[in-house]
């Protein structure tokens, strides 16, 4: 098991579940019956194949060591792992809340395959939906979201009924060598060892002109933000177990609208609703410090008008402008932020931009640790991030996909974690809360809702 995965088996406790989840919304197809929540949860159980990835567990559930490989289990319960519920009355979107929070926050079985997917149905309004977690040390947030994408289709009227953990899912056949490798591998070449031994000690012995550059900037341009630069904030606590999840549904032409007329970027816009949700609900708890609240976002770190199909994406820290009352100051606010740290990582080697985005998220590793109790500045307030979801209309057995809303990880010092994902033609915000440190998380939901329809009088 990678150094990386068993960390998260080896942090996590009672009070930090580390497992990622996700809510899906569903409309049956027309002339769907009564039965056909229970033909959903039994297609699904009819998946016995496993593949490799879902069907492994730790070595030893109760030692440490036996946290650093994995274990092949011999059958897998299907019964266990697919579920199936119904909401009490009157099945509202808040009594679905409700339950997902209290799974969102139990612990997983290291005895077993570490996922488990809840089929629910009693929706009010005849929908039906599925909540499904994994933990971390399986897959990110971001590939679990890709796995469900792959199990859904484009066409309506596809009844596959396609599953997560069936093997051989999304397999794309990979290109054949131009010449095969000898039993002991591929030749080693001297020349190109070389060559690569030397890039990369030029790169390391660059990281300490590049760190003084960092530190420059971050003394020089008041619009870059360095680690610790937070006030904190009732966020930036120890937390505990309870969790609390809610979740709602952003019309992206909405929001587009505006990014044009502001001369944003959709990200941009999305922090902008989140800083000005962020102040409202602190002003309502008389909570709101004087210094702006920052959040961990990755960035796209291409140039504008130039064509890559690489990937070059960082984690940088912006403002979120919650000293501010005006809409528009916030966006450009935000933007100045935004564009001052892309000026700093646009000047550096991809493995440099590697470790400076590694020393952004580095503030977050000591609350990883047993009997951590914080410092006294965060080293940001939270983390906003945004996960690639479908960009088409897509289906499950006929099922229209409503909404999909990312169920994340709160961590020690970190009682709030807001996570976007893009669904055709909507942006979903999921917000993942500490239900003891952060009351009444519903209410940011409205409070983004009067951020956008502040923004759309601002700027349309």
């Amino acid at each position: 098991m990678p150094v990386t995965d068993s960390m998260f088996l080896m942090a996590e406790s009672r009070e930090h579940p580390m497992h990622v989840g996700g809510l899906q919304l569903f409309t049956p197809p027309e002339g769907a019956g009564p039965d056909f929540v229970r033909s959903v949860v039994e297609t699904m159980r009819d998946h016995t194949a496993v593949s490799e990835k879902f069907g492994r567990r730790p070595a030893d559930p109760v030692g440490i060591l036996g946290n650093t490989w994995w274990s092949e289990v011999d059958s897998i319960d299907l019964e266990y792992h697919v579920r199936h519920s119904a909401l009490p009355k009157p099945g509202r979107i808040r009594e679905l809340f409700q339950q997902v929070s209290l799974w969102h926050e139990t612990l997983l079985d290291r005895h077993r395959p570490m996922w488990e997917v809840h089929v629910v149905e009693g929706l009010e309004d005849g929908r039906f939906a599925v909540y499904s977690k994994v933990h971390h040390s399986l897959v990110d947030g971001v590939s679990a979201l890709r796995y469900m994408t792959l199990a859904l289709s484009p066409d309506p009227d596809d009844r596959e009924g396609r599953v997560v953990w069936q093997p051989g899912l999304g397999r794309r056949r990979k290109p054949e060598p131009a010449t095969a490798p000898s039993k002991g591998g591929l030749p080693f070449n001297p020349i190109s060892a070389a060559k690569q031994i030397g890039g990369l000690t030029g790169e390391v012995l660059g990281m300490l002109p590049a760190s003084m550059k960092v530190a420059g900037t971050s003394i020089r341009d008041h619009d870059y933000k360095a680690p610790f630069q937070a006030p904190h904030t009732i966020f930036n606590v120890p937390i505990g177990g309870a969790r609390r999840f809610v979740a709602q549904s952003y019309s992206l032409d909405r929001i587009d609208a505006v990014r044009q007329q502001a001369g944003a970027t959709v990200n941009d816009i999305v922090l902008a609703m989140c800083g000005a949700a962020l102040r409202a609900y602190l002003l309502e708890l008389n909570e709101l410090p004087d210094r702006s609240l920052t959040a961990m976002v990755p960035v796209s770190l291409h140039k504008e008008g130039a064509e890559s199909t690489s990937n070059a994406v960082g984690a940088v820290i912006s403002t979120l402008a919650t000293d501010l009352t005006d809409p528009a100051e916030r966006v450009a606010a935000i933007q100045d932020s935004v564009r001052a740290a892309r000026r700093v990582m646009g000047e550096l080697s991809p493995l440099q931009v590697l470790a400076l985005s590694a020393a952004n998220i580095a503030g977050l590793a000591p609350g990883m640790l047993p009997g951590y109790r914080g410092v006294a500045r965060p080293p940001f307030n939270l983390v906003i991030s945004n996960v690639p979801g479908p960009r088409e209309a897509m289906y499950w057995n006929g099922a229209h996909l409503d909404g999909v809303y990312p169920a994340s990880i709160p961590w020690e010092g970190q009682a709030v974690n807001i996570t976007i994902c893009t669904n055709n033609r909507n942006l979903e915000f999921g917000i993942t809360a500490c239900r003891t440190s952060v009351p009444h998380v519903q209410r940011l939901i409205h409070h983004l809702e009067d951020a956008l329809s502040e923004l759309e009088k601002a700027f349309t």
